[in-house]
């Protein structure tokens, strides 16, 4: 049994070190299998190293080769620049040579006893003088004091035809050589001698004289005005004015365009004084002329324009109330306007209550302190300056203004410093004071030229007649717009008419009164009417419930921003105020009592409230429950402005009086629409035909001076075969 047991340990001890030579073979192909796998991932990495470097390789070989390619293609261009400086160094040479070769040849040719060669070369001058190359060549020998000195030593007087127009045409090749040297700025026009210039006066001058002469020499003396003040001087003493309006009335249109490029150059350098002379003697002219031309019509467009901005810097000053010369003209509108007693045996308080108490009655807003209303700019200080104009000029008529319209109630008053201010502004806008003049802009009023001081005096002829139209249409000072609209319109429609005197205008825009503006307006909108074609008015129909929405919108808009109401009592007072406003979600009507220097209290803060739901009706005028309740005792202009809503039985109502007609149409309109009815006030109507308009122009734009066609026109044939497409794939590469 020993010997049993001792070869069972001994098979068991064998089979424990079989197995654990199996684990230790296990784990030893295991690590060989994980050392492989190792081998063959570093032999993968090994391949993709070489791999990138050869590709890196080939990339550094792309690159080097793409440098030697940029390399040559530079050398290439610098070789090419470098040919093309000596191209351009040669050209230029070349053409400084030839310059100065034709320099020298024109300049003896110039010096020929022969008047042909002469004739000939001063022609050929004038065409190439255009060269800068060629004048700074032929000036550098003096060639334009040869000029000069052809145009001294010739005759006073150039006659018509001499020498079968020979002398003629050397005079006219000279001065238009001449011309275009100087053009180029080389020589001053300061180093010209007063011999010269007389000379070239003389030209334009002389009765018989050629016209291609008078033309050039007209182009000289304007390019000498407009250089040099002291020139400026010169010519004014050697050229007539007479002469030179003369040229203004020739059939010749060169000459009369140059003649008056000449008289704008004068007028433009000339102080106030001689202006004024030169606009009155150019309004005869123009009065005698039969037309005038298109280049003509410019010139006196932009002659117009730039003295008419003279008064640009008035218009965009403000009053300044430190400036004791801007007061004194104040207060002398005031005593001009009112026979007071001496002011110096008033105590202060006395006397600025009654200088407020007249500034009230001239129509300044803020009578205390007048120059607050002359701060807007513009006008600025120009309607100052035509306010102290009308008194100064004409005192009479401004005394009567200013008296009659004191008489009046307060409301029915035509107040004349805030008339006078936006008239001012209205003028200055139809004169297009402050805007440059246009490029081939035409349009100039000939009065213009009939006046020296032509703002002032239209605005003398408009401010009575802003008291005419005023009476005219019964205004209030709720009107003061709509008068002003009016005035806009007989002064724009009078001066369309293009006036030639002061007087003319006056009586035209006086008889287009505002009986005849309603007339023509009824006119121009049924013409307009009768020309709108089928399509337009249903694209017009189509439009409208869009834009009533839109309108709808901006009601609802405003009833939740909410407004301020002042309530009224049986005793008239109206010391307490109330807020109204609708919810953000349109349901419910917050109000409730605020104080005075409150603005727009949160909905927090408004007490009571009804919802919208609850709503029974809307009343207005005297159908209002506050209304019934002192019926008899409210003016029109309350009964206008109230309105109601009931809810929830009829003896239950929330009154409002609307500070003014537009409130009291936002208010109505938005009710109206949250009650599901129709707005009907006269603002939606107006606002609606103003979208309308605007709306159907802007979809029409493209249209405009194409006649619409009362039916659609017809749809063309279908192609015979489809077999068509456009390829996008180019577009997209």
């Amino acid at each position: 049994s020993n010997n049993i047991t001792g070869v069972r340990t001994s098979l068991l001890f064998f089979c424990l070190c079989v197995f654990l030579l199996c684990v230790s073979v296990f784990l030893l192909s295991v690590c060989f299998y994980v050392v492989c796998v190792s081998v063959f991932l570093l032999s993968v990495c090994f391949y993709v190293v070489c791999v990138s470097a050869f590709l890196l390789s080939v990339c550094f070989y792309v690159v080097c080769v793409s440098a030697f390619l940029l390399s040559v293609c530079f050398y290439v261009v610098c070789v090419s620049v470098f040919l093309l400086s000596v191209c351009f160094y040669v050209v230029c040479v070349s053409v400084f040579l030839l310059s100065g070769r034709c320099a020298e040849d024109l300049y003896k040719g110039i010096q020929s006893s022969d008047s042909g060669v002469r004739c000939d070369s001063l022609k050929q001058l004038a065409s190439v003088s255009t060269d800068v190359t060629f004048a700074q060549e032929f000036i550098s020998r003096d060639g334009h004091l040869l000029l000069v000195k052809i145009v001294e030593d010739s005759n006073d007087r150039v006659p018509l035809l001499s020498w079968q127009t020979v002398v003629p045409l050397i005079m006219t090749h000279t001065l238009t050589g001449f011309m275009e040297l100087m053009d180029h700025g080389i020589v001053s026009w300061e180093n010209l001698s007063a011999e010269f210039i007389k000379k070239i006066a003389s030209f334009v001058n002389a009765k018989a004289m050629d016209a291609s002469i008078q033309q050039v020499s007209l182009a000289i003396l304007e390019s000498m005005v407009l250089s040099s003040s002291s020139l400026f001087q010169l010519v004014k003493q050697e050229v007539t004015m007479e002469r030179l309006l003369s040229h203004l009335q020739v059939t010749n249109q060169q000459i009369q365009t140059k003649a008056m490029a000449l008289l704008m150059a004068l007028l433009q350098t000339a102080g106030d004084a001689d202006r004024q002379v030169h606009m009155l003697s150019l309004h005869l002219c123009l009065s005698l002329s039969a037309s005038v031309g298109d280049e003509m019509a410019h010139y006196l467009y932009v002659l117009q324009s730039v003295t008419l901005n003279h008064l640009e810097l008035r218009m965009r000053m403000p009053l300044d109330s430190y400036n004791q010369d801007q007061r004194e003209i104040l207060h002398n509108l005031r005593q001009a306007a009112f026979e007071t007693e001496s002011e110096n045996s008033l105590s202060n308080e006395r006397r600025r209550s009654l200088c407020a108490k007249e500034f009230k009655k001239l129509g300044f807003s803020n009578n205390s302190n007048p120059g607050q209303d002359l701060l807007r700019t513009p006008p600025g200080l120009l309607a100052l300056d035509t306010m102290s104009y009308f008194a100064s000029r004409y005192p009479d008529a401004y005394s009567r203004f200013v008296l009659e319209n004191s008489s009046r109630e307060d409301k029915h008053e035509c107040p004349f410093a805030r008339g006078s201010i936006q008239l001012t502004l209205i003028l200055c806008e139809i004169l297009r004071i402050g805007e440059p003049p246009s490029e081939t802009g035409s349009n100039y009023h000939p009065i213009f030229f009939s006046q020296d001081r032509l703002l002032e005096e239209l605005f003398c002829v408009c401010i009575q007649l802003v008291n005419k139209t005023w009476k005219e249409m019964r205004a209030t000072q709720e009107d003061f717009d709509k008068v002003m609209q009016v005035v806009r319109e007989q002064i724009t429609r009078t001066l369309s008419s293009k006036p030639t005197s002061l007087e003319l205008f006056k009586n035209k825009v006086n008889a287009l009164n505002y009986s005849e503006i309603l007339k023509l307006r009824q006119t121009e909108r049924l013409h307009q009417e009768e020309t709108l074609a089928p399509p337009v008015l249903e694209l017009k129909e189509r439009l409208k419930p869009e834009l009533l929405e839109l309108i709808r919108q901006q009601r609802l808009n405003r009833l939740c921003q909410g407004t301020l109401f002042r309530k009224i009592s049986s005793r008239r007072r109206q010391d307490k105020l109330w807020y109204c406003r609708l919810s953000p979600n349109h349901k419910v009507l917050h109000f409730g009592d605020v104080e005075e220097e409150t603005e727009t209290p949160a909905i927090e803060g408004l007490q009571e409230k009804i919802p919208v739901a609850d709503i029974k009706a809307l009343l207005t005028g005297k159908d209002c429950p506050h209304m019934k309740e002192n019926k008899g005792k409210q003016t029109k202009e309350v009964l206008d402005l109230a309105f109601s809503i009931t809810y929830d039985v009829e003896e239950y109502s929330l009154n409002f009086i609307a500070s003014s007609r537009i409130d009291f149409c936002l208010w109505t309109d938005g009710l109206s629409v949250l009650l599901g009815r129709d707005m009907s006030s006269e603002c939606m109507r107006s606002e609606l035909e103003i979208l309308l308009s605007m709306e159907i122009k802007l979809r029409l734009l493209d249209l405009e001076n194409v006649p619409i066609p009362d039916n659609a026109p017809p749809v063309p044939k279908p192609p015979s075969n489809y077999n068509f497409c456009y390829d996008f794939s180019q577009t997209e590469q």
